[in-house]
C-alpha cells in the first residue's frame, strides 16, 4: 500500500478486517481497502507533526491517532473528517493510542512520561495523568475487559494501571538492559508479552509478574512490536532488523523463515481477526499484508504513505488495517484488495506512533509525538471529538479496553493514562510508576488489568478496579514492547509476549515459567489479529501476512 511520503509508524486493522489505518511521518492518517489494496478517500490531515499511532474504534466507525504535535485526534472513519477538536494535554510527543473495548475511552502514551485517558466522545481528559514512568511512554493498551491499562516505556518498565483510578504502586518488569517497546495482554488477560531493546521477546504471568521460560531470541536488533494471534497460539514480532517472525507459543519455536521484504525498520505488526493474515508497517513507507500459513506476502505493498510506518493494527474482523506514519497521518487499508480506504486521517502535527481499532471496529485511536491521541470514525474517516490531551511528551502506545469504553496510553512523560473513549476525558493517571518513557501498554482481555512496558526495562501490571500496580517484576532490555495472548493456556491467555532489540520472549504469569523465541532483525511494531494474522513494519514499509 503506497501513498505515504515518509515513514509509516503505525498500522491497524478495522474490526471487520476490511480496512487498515496507518499513521506516518508525513503527518497524515490514511485508510486503506484491504481487498483492493487502495487508499480510501483522501489522507486524514490535521496533525502538525508525524503520526505515531493510529487505530480503529471497536465499532470501526472512528479512528484515533497520536502525534508528535502532542495531540490525540479522533476521526470519522467513513467520512474521513476529524471529529471535534484535538485532545490536548500532553506536553510532548504522543507515541501510542488505543480505544477501550467499548469505544468510550481512549488511552494515550507520551514522551511527557505520562499515560492519559480520554472521553472519546467529549474529547476531554478523564482524571489525572497516570504518572510513574521516568522516560517516554512508547506503548499503551487496554485489557480486554477495559478495567486495566498496560504501558511500556523507555524507562525499561511495563506498568499495569487501574483504568478507573490510574493507581500503580509498582513496576511489573524492571532492571533489564533495554527499553520496553511493546506490550500486550493475552485475550484472557492472564499473560503479557513484551518486546524490548535487548532483541528479545518475553512472556509473563500477569498475576504473579514472573517471566515464563527463556526469552524468545533470534532478532538481531531491537524488537519494536509484538502481538498475540487471536487464538493465542502464535506470536508475531517486528524488528529493526527489517523482518517479522512468527512463533509457536506452545513449542517456543519460530514458525518457518522470517517474513522478509521490508527494506527498513518494521515498526508495527498485527494479526487479522481470523488468524490468517498479518499486517506490518515500516520505515520504508509501506504497509504489507502476509499469509500466515505460507509465510508469503499477499499482493503488492500498500504504498500510499509518504513516510515511515510506525504502527499497524487489524480491525476486529480482519478486513482492514490501520497504520500510523511519520507523515503525521493514520491510514486505513482494505486487506483483500490491498488498497487504501479513503483519504489519510489527518490532524496530528507530529509522527503517529501507535494505532488501534476499537473492539467493534468502528473507531481508531492513534497516539503521536505531538503528545496527543485522536479518535477517528473508522467508517467515515473523520476525527471524533477533540484530541485527547494531557500527556506532556510523546505518546508511544495506545489501546482500547475490551468494552471499547476506555483507552490506555503510554508516553515519554513516563506515565500511563486512562481515557473515556466517548468523551475523550482523562479518567485516571497511573502513578507512581515507571521511571522512563512508557513504550507500550495493553489491556487484558477481561479488562481487569493493564500491562505497561517502559524504557526503564520494567513491566508493570495494574489493577483496573483500583488503578494500582499489583505486580512489579522482571527487568527487561531496552526497547521492549508487548502483547497479551488471547487465551488461558499457553495458547489461551496466560502469557505475555515481549519484543526487544533482537528477539521475542514470553512469560506465563501463572506458572512463572519463561519461554524463549528467536529473531534476527529489528521490528518496530506489530499487531496480532483474532485470526492470527500479523502486521509488522520497518522503517518505511508496512507488511501484512495472511493465514489462508
Amino acid at each position: 500500500l503506497e501513498g505515504h511520503t515518509d515513514w509509516v509508524w503505525s498500522v491497524s486493522f478495522s474490526p471487520d478486517g476490511k480496512r487498515i489505518v496507518s499513521g506516518s511521518e508525513d503527518n497524515t492518517v490514511r485508510v486503506w481497502d484491504v481487498e483492493r489494496g487502495v487508499q480510501i478517500g483522501d489522507p486524514l490531515q490535521g496533525h502538525d507533526a508525524e503520526v505515531w499511532s493510529a487505530v480503529f474504534s471497536p465499532d470501526g466507525k472512528r479512528i484515533v491517532s497520536g502525534s508528535s504535535d502532542m495531540t490525540v485526534r479522533v476521526w470519522d472513519a467513513e467520512r474521513g473528517v476529524q471529529i471535534g477538536n484535538p485532545f490536548q494535554g500532553h506536553t510532548d510527543w504522543v507515541h501510542s493510542v488505543a480505544f477501550s473495548p467499548n469505544g468510550m475511552r481512549i488511552v494515550s502514551g507520551s514522551d511527557d512520561e505520562t499515560v492519559r485517558v480520554w472521553d472519546a466522545e467529549r474529547g476531554i481528559q478523564i482524571g489525572c495523568p497516570f504518572q510513574g514512568h521516568t522516560h517516554a511512554v512508547l506503548s499503551v493498551a487496554f485489557s480486554p475487559d477495559g478495567t486495566r491499562i498496560v504501558s511500556g516505556s523507555e524507562d525499561k518498565t511495563v506498568k499495569v494501571w487501574d483504568a478507573e483510578g490510574g493507581m500503580q504502586p509498582d513496576s511489573f518488569v524492571q532492571g533489564l538492559a533495554g527499553a520496553m517497546c511493546s506490550v500486550m495482554f493475552s485475550p484472557d488477560g492472564k499473560r503479557i508479552v513484551s518486546g524490548s531493546g535487548d532483541k528479545n521477546v518475553r512472556v509473563w504471568d500477569a498475576e504473579r509478574g514472573v517471566q515464563i521460560g527463556s526469552p524468545l531470541q533470534g532478532h538481531t536488533k531491537w524488537v519494536a512490536s509484538v502481538a498475540f494471534s487471536p487464538s493465542g497460539k502464535r506470536i508475531v514480532s517486528g524488528s529493526n532488523d527489517h523482518t517479522l517472525r512468527v512463533w509457536d507459543v506452545e513449542m517456543g519455536l519460530q514458525i518457518g523463515s522470517p517474513l522478509e521484504g521490508h527494506t527498513d525498520w518494521v515498526r508495527s505488526v498485527a494479526f487479522s481477526p481470523d488468524d490468517k493474515r498479518i499486517a506490518s508497517g515500516s520505515d520504508d513507507k509501506t504497509v504489507r499484508v502476509w499469509d500466515v500459513e505460507r509465510g508469503l506476502q499477499i499482493g503488492s505493498p500498500l504504498e500510499e504513505h509518504t513516510d515511515q510506518v510506525r504502527s499497524v493494527a487489524f480491525s476486529p474482523d480482519g478486513k482492514r488495517i490501520a497504520s500510523g506514519f511519520e507523515d503525521k497521518t493514520v491510514r486505513v487499508w482494505d486487506v483483500e484488495r490491498g488498497m487504501q480506504i479513503g483519504d489519510p486521517l489527518q490532524g496530528h502535527v507530529d509522527k503517529v506512533k501507535s494505532v488501534a481499532f476499537s473492539p467493534n471496529g468502528k473507531k481508531i485511536v492513534s497516539g503521536s509525538y505531538d503528545g496527543t491521541m485522536r479518535v477517528w470514525d473508522a467508517e467515515e474517516g473523520i476525527e471524533i471529538g477533540s484530541p485527547l490531551e494531557g500527556h506532556t511528551d510523546w505518546v508511544h502506545s495506545v489501546a482500547f479496553s475490551p468494552d471499547g469504553k476506555r483507552i490506555v496510553s503510554g508516553s515519554s512523560d513516563n506515565t500511563v493514562r486512562i481515557w473515556d473513549a466517548e468523551s475523550g476525558v482523562q479518567l485516571y493517571f497511573l502513578a507512581p510508576g515507571h521511571t522512563g518513557p512508557v513504550s507500550t501498554v495493553a489491556f487484558s482481555p477481561d479488562g481487569k488489568w493493564i500491562a505497561s512496558g517502559s524504557y526503564d526495562s520494567t513491566i508493570r501490571i495494574w489493577d483496573t478496579q483500583i488503578y494500582e500496580a499489583i505486580i512489579t517484576s522482571h527487568q527487561l532490555p531496552q526497547g521492549s514492547k508487548g502483547a497479551f495472548s488471547p487465551s488461558h493456556t499457553i495458547a489461551d491467555g496466560e502469557y505475555l509476549s515481549a519484543s526487544m532489540y533482537c528477539g521475542l520472549a514470553q512469560v506465563n504469569f501463572l506458572s512463572c515459567q519463561h519461554l524463549q523465541f528467536s529473531f534476527h532483525q529489528f521490528l518496530h511494531t506489530h499487531s496480532v489479529t483474532v485470526n492470527n494474522s500479523l502486521v509488522a513494519f520497518s522503517q518505511k514499509m508496512l507488511r501484512a501476512g495472511m493465514n489462508q
